[in-house]
């Protein structure tokens, strides 16, 4: 597990899910693997990794033993994503705190403007390798 790179983000939101399956479209050397937070494998991760979601807007990134957070995490994604997507990394010479401002103000309405699920997606068979029970 620790070779991969894991990204926990919240099941219910719609807009985490679109951008678990905007990933997944994106990644075919399936370097990346999911769970939602909701799940007892994004807890223990939490736990070991002391990560508290107090903010409630954000999803975590854990590659090579290191957790990357809110703005962070999605440009450490998209360095790793085919095509063009690196060159989003651009947007890491920006402060971070003006970053993860705007991570925030997007984060803390995406139930509102995307809606929220009653439960946790729940993975196809062609990608249940691809989530952490």
């Amino acid at each position: 597990m620790e070779s991969r790179n894991i990204i926990i983000f919240d099941g219910v939101c719609n807009l985490c899910n679109n951008a678990v399956n905007f990933i997944i479209k994106r990644d075919p050397k399936q370097i990346f693997c999911f769970t939602p937070m909701q799940s007892q494998a994004a807890k223990d991760l939490m736990s070991r990794y002391s990560l508290v979601n107090d903010y409630g807007d954000t999803f975590f990134l854990i590659k090579l033993g290191k957790c990357y957070t809110r703005s962070d995490a999605a440009l450490e994604i998209c360095k790793d994503l085919p095509a063009l997507w690196p060159l989003l990394r651009i947007c890491s010479l920006l402060p971070r705190s003006f970053r993860d401002y705007c991570y925030h103000w997007l984060g803390s309405r995406r139930y509102s403007l995307f809606g929220k699920r009653d439960t946790c997606m729940l993975p196809t068979e062609d990608l249940r390798s691809r989530f952490l029970d």
